[in-house]
């Protein structure tokens, strides 16, 4: 069975939204970004201090999880620029908080991703809202129950 690109991306978001959780209401702190890393995955995780925990090995992105202290985090490079923006258009409708660099990608809880944007500089980007089960990562408030859909 052939591994595409959207099914890497589902089963990324999927264990995104197992390893951190609902919650995180993390300070709005932006102290200055540094510039931006650029790298191999190994070299971005040196600069994090994390020890990747490889995940996927593959032509098109490489993906491993890492520690923060308590708090667990997707780190994630791609061969492209193209294949990074396809992945993050998947991923996000999965809710969750990304820090974005050049071909790289950072996902975890909101304090966590803030605090590795003072490390490795990057952007950050919010996952889709109305996704989340059980309340909303992004806006601390939740949906009342049932499906609504946003149109």
């Amino acid at each position: 069975m052939r591994v595409t690109r959207p099914m890497l991306a589902l089963s990324g978001a999927v264990a995104i939204l197992a390893l951190t959780g609902c919650g995180g209401s993390g300070g709005k702190d932006e102290a200055a970004v540094p510039k931006e890393v650029t790298g191999s995955l190994e070299h971005i995780a040196a600069e994090a201090d994390c020890e990747p925990d490889m995940q996927t090995d593959a032509d098109t992105i490489r993906q491993a999880l890492c520690k923060k202290g308590k708090e667990k985090y997707v780190l994630a490079t791609f061969a492209t620029d193209r294949g990074q923006r396809e992945w993050l258009n998947s991923a996000k409708d999965y809710g969750g908080y990304y820090l974005v660099g050049r071909k790289w990608v950072a996902v975890g809880q909101q304090k966590t991703v803030t605090a590795l944007q003072g490390t490795l500089g990057g952007t950050m980007e919010e996952g889709s809202e109305h996704m989340n089960p059980g309340g909303s990562h992004n806006k601390g408030g939740g949906h009342g129950g049932g499906s609504s859909h946003h149109g």
